[in-house]
């Protein structure tokens, strides 16, 4: 007889009896955070689901282990252009499917260093974080975090440049497919602009939204609503929920709300602003545009970040 769900996850969780973890949190944007300063600890797809369980589990969008670059092959090969990347964020999605970036859990990873006394950051200070994304410039202000995401590319660029859309999203809750551009954060997004917040709150996310044609690796797709005015003193405005791919709905996303900023700034034209806030279920967070090397666009994105417990798998 083949084993349960609940009896491979009880079998993945005791095979980790004695972790030390602690849960975080960027903007309701949920993580089960590890430290492996040595590189002892390795997780397969199936732990990490169970660790990622919100029933049987700890429960979280993600599993974050905090690892030295050196440690793992894509931190060695990120190390020789950029070695103060000394730390690596291995990130795995709610499914155990290895993911190349997290902006929330990028901040979130950030302040777990510091209060577990891994790193030394002040107020002003940065620090250089390798992901399966690239090295990720993350800035303390305070007690949130800015995180440069580096440069944003449309997906299928032919496409988005002639009609400003490139795909059609199906998604329960909405009559019919609606428009939308495929922007990528280092992962790909798939953004849909909506026209009143009754629709945002109508859209059902229990289920994947259907991208056609959907980017090679799968998509998050994001469901935006531009503020009535879009702009107010300088800031552009949206409100965003969010489908993550191999998470479901989660409360945030911060590649996401980038995502959606960069599309809707697109639709908007010349006079679009460079700085925006991107509401989310589980808070805010800002978005800003700016000029990075090599002539190419970076965005940054900034928000707080939250350590809510400690423990030990029993």
């Amino acid at each position: 007889m083949n084993a349960t769900p609940a009896e491979t996850s009880g079998s993945a969780l005791r095979a980790l009896g004695g972790l030390r973890f602690s849960k975080g949190h960027g903007t309701g944007n949920d993580f089960v955070l590890v430290a492996d300063p040595e590189g002892t600890h390795t997780f397969d797809a199936h732990q990490a689901a169970a660790l990622c369980d919100r029933h049987q589990g700890i429960g979280a969008d993600g599993l974050i282990r905090a690892v030295p670059s050196r440690y793992l092959p894509e931190g060695r090969e990120l190390l020789v252009d950029t070695p103060a990347a000394e730390w690596f964020m291995d990130y795995r999605n709610a499914d155990g499917s290895l993911s190349e970036m997290c902006g929330n859990g990028v901040r979130v990873f950030v302040h777990f260093l510091r209060t577990e006394g891994l790193i030394d950051l002040p107020d002003g200070g940065s620090l250089a974080v390798g992901t399966r994304g690239g090295v990720k410039t993350v800035v303390r202000t305070g007690n949130d975090y800015a995180v440069d995401m580096g440069p944003w590319e449309f997906i299928f660029p032919g496409e988005a440049s002639a009609k400003a859309m490139d795909s059609l999203v199906a998604a329960d809750g909405l009559e019919v497919p609606r428009p939308a551009l495929s922007v990528s954060m280092g992962n790909p997004h798939t953004v849909v602009a909506l026209a009143e917040l009754s629709e945002l709150v109508g859209t059902r996310l229990f289920t994947a939204p259907k991208v056609d044609p959907v980017p090679a690796n799968g998509t998050n797709v994001e469901f935006v609503v531009p503020a009535e005015p879009l702009v107010h003193e300088g800031v552009g405005s949206v409100t965003m929920r969010v489908h993550e791919r191999g998470v479901g709905e989660t409360q945030s996303c911060g590649t996401g709300a980038c995502a959606a900023a960069v599309a809707i700034r697109h639709w908007a034209g010349a006079e679009a602003p460079d700085v925006w806030r991107v509401n989310v279920p589980g808070g805010v967070v800002g978005v800003k545009f700016f000029a990075g090397p090599g002539g190419h666009e970076h965005v940054e994105l900034s928000g707080p970040a939250v350590i809510v417990a400690s423990g030990t798998l029993s």
